[in-house]
């Protein structure tokens, strides 16, 4: 069965690397994935899959389910891309990888005994498309779930920080900066006192911890006093609990610069905030094995690699059943991820064999996960 799924990856081989190309070409935001989505979508029909669209009453998502079985196993594609700097994620690697993956159970599912089901999940990178999914049930009656995503090196076991984004909106009174500006409440003073607070604070916070953002508004013209100003801000800790007391301490630094500057402050979060990431050990090993024989390597890491993680709102897919979400490394010439660099060498040679390779290493890794009947049981029970 393993024979087979190779050669179904293989026999699509051109249909998955040129879908990573056609994704990484046309890069689209958060919730505007329409053209990868309906890419993935058509790909994954051509396989023999139901593929419901729009899932989770969510425009960009789509659910595909091949396969009867009782054990029933989740791929996750993901497809959004960056401002200004596209596919600086990988994500259409990832997406070509997962569809690799279907395409490699798809001879083998019923045989196996298992239902295949690959999520095309929006809005990774801003907005937590993998938490609304399981906010409204599509994950309900999926057993394990994985993904593979593309870095500067080959990792098994996930590390990702809980994560959640804050946006600051200062509102004080526009005044002429010239002839009145004793009449002017500087919605820019707040910003930039809330940054330096936040700035000293990071003195202060647990190993691990980070706390970085931009300003998106600072105001209109120098010889206008700003009437607003705006911070973005993202959060991260290693647990979940961790982050909502940073949050809370980041939170006091903009009342803080509010009360100093005299101004009105808003804070909101647009997007769910994401957890810290749940390995499953069994799985993690299977993998492990299984990529290695798909041909992949796993040189040792530097204590500096291991220690650096993101965030992805897999973690959340994590907590709610067993996970794993393996990276890929591929040559990127010493950049990494969310820079232009990073991005010009996912549409690469390298980055092609990664969805090869990575959807096969999922594929084996199910398929060895139904057969082993201790780990199916798990599973099935869970």
């Amino acid at each position: 069965m393993k024979d087979a799924a190779r050669e179904g990856a293989y026999t699509a081989r051109e249909k998955c690397i040129a879908l990573s190309h056609e994704i990484h070409d046309h890069p689209e935001l958060a919730w505007e994935e329409h053209r990868a989505c309906g890419w993935v979508g058509d790909a994954l029909a051509d396989a023999g899959y139901a593929v419901e669209s729009g899932a989770a009453g969510l425009d960009t998502a789509l659910v595909a389910t091949r396969g009867s079985g009782d054990l029933v196993v989740g791929v996750c594609a993901e497809y959004d891309a960056l401002p200004e700097i596209g596919h600086a994620c990988g994500h259409n690697v990832i997406a070509g990888a997962a569809v690799a993956a279907a395409y490699a159970l798809a001879p083998v599912a019923d045989e196996l005994g298992i239902t295949v089901k690959v999520f095309g999940t929006p809005a990774e990178e801003s907005g937590g498309g993998k938490v609304y999914l399981l906010e409204r049930g599509a994950f309900a009656g999926t057993h394990a779930a994985m993904m593979v995503h593309p870095s500067p090196y080959e990792q098994v076991a996930h590390k990702a920080l809980a994560i959640a984004d804050m946006d600051f909106t200062f509102t004080g009174r526009t005044a002429h900066a010239a002839m009145a500006p004793e009449l002017g409440v500087n919605a820019g003073d707040a910003v930039t006192v809330a940054q330096v607070a936040i700035g000293l604070m990071r003195q202060h916070i647990k190993p691990g911890e980070r706390v970085h953002g931009i300003v998106t508004r600072g105001g209109e013209a120098p010889n206008i006093v700003p009437g607003e100003a705006a911070l973005s801000y993202y959060v991260r800790s290693p647990t979940l609990e961790d982050l909502l007391v940073l949050r809370e301490r980041v939170e006091r630094c903009a009342e803080g610069a509010a009360t100093a500057t005299g101004c009105a402050l808003e804070v909101s979060s647009p997007s769910r905030s994401y957890s810290h990431f749940r390995n499953d050990d069994d799985m993690v090993a299977l993998y492990r094995r299984n990529a290695e024989a798909a041909g992949r390597a796993f040189p040792e890491l530097t204590a500096e690699q291991r220690a650096k993680a993101g965030s992805t709102d897999m973690a959340n897919v994590s907590l709610e059943l067993p996970a794993i979400h393996p990276m890929l490394g591929i040559e990127c010439g010493g950049s990494v991820n969310h820079t232009p660099e990073f991005a010009a060498w996912c549409a690469r040679p390298d980055a092609d064999r990664a969805v090869v390779e990575g959807g096969v290493a999922m594929a084996w890794t199910i398929a060895d996960m139904a057969a082993d009947a201790a780990l199916r049981a798990r599973l099935v029970a869970s």
